[in-house]
């Protein structure tokens, strides 16, 4: 009797920890359960409040995007007021063309440093009548000459002038000191009609005139 009370209770003693053991399980189950859940409701806020983050971002986007337009529209409208003024004052030369002119040559034309740059430069011609003539802008670097022309309303009789000027190589007569060099020809002006721009690209000319929001070569494929 006594071995077998022992048995039962021994059984009885197993099922009651088993029990209990089930019981912390479903506890911890349960827990993680919960825990769970709240996980899975706080990573669903998460990605709501990213969501609103991209949504924020992309708007944020919309309005840089739209302030940078404003912005270059505003440069652009200064840049022309600027250029009406400085052409009704007659300083279009110096106010606006000139100081385009040495990045125009490095970008352009391989003069990373200027030898000579001038602005209204009068020359007197060194053979014939010995005549003088006013240059717009000079430019020159190392085998490179750059002449420019600027005209406030320019005329196809302008280019014409030009072009006659640099094909009857007089340009070395007023700077003998740069002969030899490759002569490079730039027409200047704050606006160009599109047929006064492929008349200048036939007659091999470089057309500088605004472009955006500052002034640029706009034939350079010629």
């Amino acid at each position: 009797m006594s071995s077998t009370a022992e048995k039962l209770s021994y059984l009885e003693e197993t099922m009651a920890q088993l029990a209990y053991s089930q019981l912390k399980t479903e506890m911890s189950l349960q827990t993680l359960s919960r825990e769970m859940r709240e996980f899975k409701d706080e990573m669903r806020e998460f990605k709501d409040d990213m969501r609103e983050f991209k949504n924020d971002m992309l708007m944020f986007k919309d309005e840089m995007g739209e302030y940078k337009d404003w912005s270059k529209k505003q440069l652009i409208t200064m840049n022309r007021q600027w250029g009406d003024l400085a052409n009704k004052m007659g300083t279009l030369v110096e106010d606006v063309v000139a100081p385009n002119i040495p990045r125009i040559a490095q970008n352009y034309f391989g003069c990373d440093d200027l030898d000579y740059f001038a602005v209204r430069v009068r020359k007197k011609s060194l053979k014939g009548d010995r005549q003088k003539r006013e240059f717009d802008v000079i430019a020159a670097c190392q085998g490179v000459f750059i002449l420019n022309e600027t005209k406030s309303s320019p005329e196809i009789r302008d280019v014409d002038k030009l072009a006659a000027f640099i094909e009857s190589n007089e340009l070395f007569d007023y700077f003998p000191e740069y002969e030899g060099c490759k002569v490079y020809p730039v027409f200047s002006s704050l606006y160009m009609d599109d047929s006064l721009i492929a008349y200048l690209t036939r007659k091999k000319i470089y057309a500088l005139t605004l472009k955006d929001d500052t002034m640029d070569i706009v034939n350079w494929e010629q």
